[in-house]
């Protein structure tokens, strides 16, 4: 419904605004569930996550109306905020961008990511000044929506190893906030004087994404860092699929099932999503 989503979006614009949360990303409507049962009150979509799930690789491979139909399930499975990994947007020009934006809302999201890659391993992101449009063309196209949408607008700048990277995502960052963005995001950045310098350097509240590799930082090193957003990526789907390989190796070559003494109780499971079932179904 509407109301809920204007609620939602609300909410959702609204953690920004003053100390760190968390936002965990899911991939399915179970792990969103599990999620949201442990107590956040935001989640956003994995788009790495949902491709995996799907037997793919990462990086745009599922088309526009697949992708926001597994979002559409998570969407329909919570009840908090959810933001959606748009990836690039599903096109390169603004008004592909700004119609991925339109459908998004559509499904119920009220918030998402768009990134500046380009696909092109030569020149892997997009011009600065196109990737700023894009950005502006989903804001103005939100706004339409009389929806308090949150815009995040991620540059790859370390990830694509930029020889210049901090200077270049400070630039893009602070552009991409000119353009209309909310949030800014920039992952592969790990280190807190980096971070640090980034928070000082961003004209807007900065996400950081934990997972990407080995990092000792907590969620209060972050807040002393004056993080206002974290998220995690496709790090809780793959530790999955990292199950998933180590149990089939066991069970392959040494014919055992340990594995299994770490698993949920089936009826523990059972209940857990029944419970959630009737919580949705009593709103």
């Amino acid at each position: 419904m509407k109301s809920v989503q204007l609620k939602y979006a609300e909410i959702f614009q609204k953690l920004h605004t003053h100390d760190i949360f968390v936002m965990p990303n899911a991939w399915d409507a179970g792990s969103a569930r599990m999620l949201v049962g442990s107590g956040f009150s935001a989640i956003g979509t994995t788009s790495a996550g949902i491709a995996f799930a799907a037997g793919l690789p990462d990086h745009q491979i599922l088309d526009r109306d697949s992708m926001l139909g597994y979002v559409k399930k998570i969407v329909d499975s919570v009840d908090v905020p959810v933001s959606a990994d748009l990836e690039a947007g599903y096109g390169i020009q603004p008004e592909e961008v700004a119609e991925t934006i339109k459908l998004a809302i559509g499904i119920g999201v009220v918030g998402c990511n768009i990134e500046d890659l380009s696909g092109d391993p030569i020149a892997p992101l997009l011009d600065h000044e196109l990737a700023a449009e894009r950005i502006r063309a989903a804001k103005q196209t939100s706004e339409k929506e009389e929806l308090s949408f949150t815009l995040t607008a991620r540059t790859d700048a370390f990830l694509t190893n930029h020889p210049n990277a901090l200077e270049e995502a400070i630039r893009r960052c602070n552009l991409y906030h000119s353009a209309g963005a909310d949030c800014l995001f920039i992952p592969g950045v790990n280190d807190p004087q980096t971070i640090g310098t980034l928070v000082r350097s961003i004209n807007g509240p900065l996400n950081v994404v934990m997972g990407l590799g080995k990092n000792d930082l907590t969620v209060s090193e972050l807040r002393s860092l004056g993080v206002r957003r974290i998220s995690i990526g496709g790090s809780l789907a793959r530790a999955c699929f990292y199950l998933i390989q180590q149990a089939a190796l066991e069970i392959k070559t040494e014919g055992s099932f340990t594995y299994s003494n770490r698993q949920y109780g089936h009826k523990d499971l059972c209940d857990f999503f029944q419970k959630f079932e009737t919580r949705m179904g009593s709103e």
